[in-house]
């Protein structure tokens, strides 16, 4: 379908979702950021603005309101904002009805904000739910045309962020900068975000896109962050772009970073006595259908990742890579610390008690076993000759490599830690279906443990604009990594957009949607591919391509 971002708002009668519509009263406040909802259970959901002063300063208060679909009496309440928590709002509404659906704005001095949308989850015999994976918005690079075809949907009941919501990056050369559309879309700040103040205008400036407010106003969205919500690489002592000689301590750019984060996002807010990076991991039940447990795989037990550059012991020219192997299957290295995982299998466990169909495992980077190519064998001849030296230089590397794991920063470089996660699958008796982010490209795949059987499958979902290998390498490169990975399905590492999965008792379907492209704001919206699996008796079936 082809979809005009200027007139697709009034498709699902959202018109109010624009930020234009806020400044229609006018007023001494506005709402530029549109209005959200998130982290939904069967009684209470999560509500979020934020409010722009003509001038700044002093507290302000606000007001929200949550009406009933269909009718019903309606709910308030008050708070108060201010610099403390940079004039954002965000309320805990509870006292509500399983299941059901409901408006709500927020108003301050006068000014009503945009209408939002949003859903409790549903509580006894379910029979369906649709849910939208994303990840991967990196602003200067494209248009967020992903974000507007999920608002557009005829029916969405979730939105699963699964982290890269915001990048650090700012400035001339930067990552995205050489878009076609950077020149209007640079980064605010102008430079990397490293202070309280930076990771606030990050936030401000992804919000105020209409295509992502949009979203935010369809649909309630539980959230994860991955790395760039810090900084690239990012583990619980450090980050790959973080050098403390000169941008400072990491636990305060870490902290800050996630102050931002939870002041500008509706994720609820941690518990006395709980940090912010543990609360971050949380699950959540829809009725007697499934049960969706969100990981927190970055920052508060990570080990720092091994790198083929720096890790890997050579002999002579050549790397050692039965060394390195004991590196990599250390069992003292961790994704997740002992307490998420007691966490995790206790979840698990109580999930398939429960007699849920599925368990969601959300994580924020990809989970199957990935294996790197040989360039020499596997890539089209015209496409290594075309290359320039660095680009030889590193093909040469992957030769070198080939048959290796090829994502040390996402589970293939945490092996032990993944085996432990699949022992636990298989001791409750779960049917698992992992959702993820991080990688850019989509993913089917069907996971398995040490011995080869099969424990999960696996939806990983590609980018709303961030590139992926196929924007640099210009053949299929999706198609060999599934053709050497006896665990990918089926690989597309060019295409923008997101993964609907449908959950119902008899099966559990992924749609791989993707937007025709990110440099034009009007676009078409296709399928590129749909899988899915069945219960198999205490597990899950293989994927069909359906």
């Amino acid at each position: 379908m082809k979809i005009d971002r200027r007139t697709a708002l009034g498709l699902i009668g959202l018109g109010a979702a624009s930020p234009g519509a806020a400044q229609a009263a006018a007023g001494k406040v506005s709402f530029q950021h549109g209005v959200a909802s998130g982290d939904p259970q069967q009684d209470k959901v999560v509500l979020w603005t934020r409010i722009t002063q003509t001038t700044p300063g002093g507290q302000i208060a606000w007001r929200w309101t949550l009406k009933p679909v269909g009718g019903g009496a309606a709910k308030s309440g008050t708070g108060f904002t201010g610099p403390e928590r940079d004039y954002t709002a965000k309320v805990d509404a509870t006292g509500l009805v399983p299941g059901r659906a409901y408006t709500f704005t927020f108003e301050a001095d006068g000014v009503t904000s945009p209408v939002g949308r949003t859903m409790t989850l549903p509580a006894g015999p379910t029979r369906d739910v649709i849910i939208a994976v994303a990840s991967c918005s990196l602003y200067p690079q494209g248009y967020f045309n992903a974000y507007r075809a999920m608002a557009d949907l005829p029916r969405l009941d979730l939105v699963l962020h699964m982290g890269d919501y915001i990048y650090e990056y700012g400035g001339p050369g930067t990552y995205g900068m050489g878009s076609a559309v950077a020149g209007e879309r640079p980064h605010d700040p102008p430079h990397e975000i490293i202070s309280l103040a930076d990771y606030r205008r990050r936030h401000a400036q992804y919000k105020s896109d209409p295509d992502l407010q949009a979203a935010h106003a369809r649909a309630a969205w539980i959230v994860a962050w991955d790395d760039h919500e810090t900084t690239n690489d990012s583990y619980a002592s450090g980050a790959q772009n973080h050098q403390p000689a000169t941008e400072g301590d990491w636990t305060a750019r870490k902290a800050v970073a996630l102050k931002a984060y939870y002041e500008w996002m509706p994720i609820r807010e941690p518990r006395a006595g709980q940090s912010m990076s543990e609360a971050a991991a949380r699950s959540f039940r829809i009725g007697d259908l499934a049960q969706i447990i969100m990981l927190e795989t970055r920052l508060t037990a990570r080990d720092k990742q091994l790198t083929y550059d720096n890790d890997m012991p050579m002999v002579g020219d050549k790397p050692d890579l039965a060394a390195f192997r004991t590196k990599l299957y250390d069992p003292a290295r961790r994704m997740m610390g002992p307490a998420q995982e007691a966490w995790l299998a206790g979840e698990l466990a109580g999930s398939v008690k429960a007699g849920h169909a599925w368990q969601v495992i959300g994580t924020g980077v990809f989970m199957a076993r990935v294996k790197i190519p040989n360039p020499a064998t596997d890539f089209p001849a015209e496409a290594l000759a075309s290359m320039d030296e660095a680009g030889k230089t590193r093909m040469r590397r992957w030769g070198a490599l080939a048959g290796q794991p090829y994502g040390l920063d996402m589970w293939d470089g945490y092996p032990v830690d993944r085996e432990r996660v699949y022992d636990m699958i298989k001791q409750a008796g779960a049917r698992p279906i992992v959702v993820s982010g991080d990688s850019h490209a989509f993913w089917a795949s069907e996971l398995a443990d040490a011995a080869g059987k099969r424990v999960a499958c696996e939806f990983g979902g590609t980018s709303i604009t961030s590139p992926g290998g196929g924007d640099a390498l210009k053949f299929d490169i999706g198609a060999v990594f599934a053709r050497i990975s006896d665990e990918v399905i089926y690989n597309d590492q060019s295409s923008k957009g997101f993964v609907l999965v449908t959950l119902s008792r008899d099966a559990a379907r992924g749609d791989l949607v993707a937007v025709s492209t990110i440099v034009d704001k009007t676009f078409t919206v296709r399928t590129a591919k749909s899988f899915k699996a069945v219960p198999e008796g205490a597990g899950i079936s293989g994927l069909t391509e359906v």
